[in-house]
């Protein structure tokens, strides 16, 4: 079905003595694993081409999996070909320039919200854009060449955008395409390490931060992370995205939610859940994203409040339905 789409990609990528590769702000595994994997290949592929991640923000729990390199200048983008990866709204991209570039194309494994590139390949029931990169890569393995930082990085990404296989996008495929890049001989222990190893004061802080887990009537779990204890606990924006994380453990609480207020007063959610359906309720919300993964942005209490009762709803509904699951 995406035959055509790819090899469309494939020429472009060879046409193209520039390429410039972009991700969305405050990366998760997929988004930097995707991008850097793409460069590696690239330059492996292609060693007379020149090619550039731009970004507009760091992430340094991801640091391991290396360096970004240098930023391209505004001349760069002139007869460039960019690749937006693992976005699905231009609002998140984390390049102001993207669209100065000469062609487009996106890659996205996101339900489409924002429909724009020249060559759009988006598939929202993969699990990760860092499946679809290892996918493109083998089609083409003929011309194509996957270095060992190129298979770490959409390893990485695939484990974490699958919760470690454990979500419901996990597929068959996913586990084959895996597999073609533990053949690569990468140390996928260690990768597991770096994600998952924290420091005694983080286990700590996280303890604090499970006292204050509340649950809604039919038992979604809920957090709220106010400036006052992003600074008193310091965390950062990775951190903070994470503590949804604290919450998935919780018997009967299939939705997980976290709020994290902005410096405006407004609060990025990050909605996790079981089985239960959530990006519609977030999509009501500024959101969006994945069936059992989305985002929200509520500007408000009452929108809070609003938030929490419908996804209440969503989950008592389901529970009437499915009354020995969990």
């Amino acid at each position: 079905m995406y035959e055509d789409i790819k090899k469309k990609i494939f020429e472009k990528i060879t046409e193209y003595d520039t390429i410039i590769l972009c991700r969305h702000i405050r990366p998760d595994g997929d988004a930097f694993g995707s991008t850097l994997a793409m460069r590696h290949i690239i330059n492996a592929s292609f060693p007379e081409k020149r090619v550039f991640i731009d970004r507009d923000d760091e992430t340094e729990n991801l640091a391991f999996m290396g360096e970004e390199g240098e930023l391209p200048t505004d001349n760069d983008f002139n007869d460039a070909l960019v690749i937006i990866l693992d976005t699905a709204v231009i609002k998140r991209i984390s390049s102001k320039r993207a669209f100065t570039g000469k062609e487009i194309i996106k890659i996205d494994h996101h339900i489409i919200e924002t429909d724009f590139g020249d060559i759009s390949w988006v598939e929202p029931e993969r699990n990760s854009v860092c499946e679809m990169i290892t996918e493109f890569w083998s089609d083409f393995k003929d011309r194509l060449v996957l270095t060992y930082d190129a298979a770490s990085c959409l390893f990485t990404g695939i484990v974490t955008d699958t919760g470690r296989f454990k979500f419901r996008g996990t597929s068959p495929k996913t586990l084959r395409l895996s597999a073609l890049l533990l053949e690569k001989g990468i140390d996928f222990q260690s990768i597991y390490t770096y994600l998952d190893v924290k420091e005694y004061k983080q286990i700590l802080d996280e303890s604090d931060l499970v006292k204050m887990i509340r649950l809604t009537p039919a038992g979604a779990a809920y957090l709220f992370l106010t400036k006052e204890v992003i600074d008193k606990y310091k965390l950062t924006a990775e951190t903070s995205y994470d503590a949804v994380k604290l919450m998935e453990q919780i018997k009967g609480s299939l939705i997980w939610l976290v709020f994290i207020e902005n410096d405006d007063g407004s609060y990025r959610v990050r909605i996790r859940s079981r089985f239960v359906e959530v990006e519609p309720v977030a999509r009501k919300y500024s959101g969006g994203g994945h069936a059992c993964a989305a985002g929200a942005t509520v500007y408000s209490d009452e929108e809070a409040k609003n938030l929490l009762n419908d996804l209440d709803l969503r989950l008592a509904d389901f529970k009437k339905g499915n009354p020995d699951l969990f």
